[in-house]
């Protein structure tokens, strides 16, 4: 899958701009953050998730591997002149990244891409702090046809909320809410499917 091309375009789809809003909201509503606090997003894109809540941080580091969704975030931040956003095109998995004081770290809709899901679990512990909080906006279980257009997908079928929550508890973070949000409404087979998308948000409440 090339994010890389689909970058350009990415902020055209009204659902996403809106389906962004809609966590961003939830996010607040819950975590209720401090305007001193430091976030991550990670698998950024264009930033969408990052935009709705860039009054809400004091800084907000925004991390993707695509160098074309990386771009389209920099044009953006520029256009919006925000002095809070630090974009960085880098892949956690296999890039060394030293900062260890986030006091949230969120993600939408790209956690289910990730194959090792231990491996990112062991980086989220790393770089957050204890007590910080952790959320998750993503793709509930599904029967593997929300990618079925795309030959090469590797990641996940969304994720199962109790084998979720038992992989993230082995990883140091006990989980605080759980919601299911808003769906995903793909085209399969001539017919429109509902995905539904939860919000899971977890405490650190160890290091590893």
């Amino acid at each position: 899958m090339s994010f890389d091309l689909e970058a350009k375009d990415w902020d055209n789809d009204p659902k996403k701009v809106d389906r962004a809003e809609l966590f961003a909201k939830e996010i607040i509503d819950f975590v209720k953050p401090n305007s001193s606090a430091k976030a991550l997003e990670f698998g950024c894109g264009t930033g969408l998730l990052s935009f709705a809540l860039k009054h809400s941080f004091a800084s907000i580091t925004l991390v993707d591997n695509s160098t074309g969704m990386i771009e389209v975030l920099k044009e953006k931040i520029v256009k919006q002149d925000l002095k809070n956003f630090i974009p960085i095109n880098i892949d956690l998995l296999k890039e060394d990244f030293n900062q260890n004081d986030f006091d949230v770290i969120y993600t939408l809709m790209s956690l289910h891409h990730v194959v090792d899901l231990d491996a990112i679990l062991k980086i989220f512990n790393a770089i957050l702090k204890t007590g910080g909080m952790l959320c998750i906006a993503d793709l509930d279980k599904e029967d593997g046809s929300f990618h079925a257009d795309k030959t090469n997908f590797q990641g996940h079928n969304g994720f199962d909320k109790e084998e979720l929550t038992a992989t993230l508890l082995k990883h140091g973070f006990k989980t605080e809410y759980y919601k299911i949000c808003t769906t995903a409404d793909k085209e399969v087979d001539g017919k429109i499917i509902k995905y539904p998308l939860f919000l899971m948000i977890l405490k650190k409440i160890k290091d590893i």
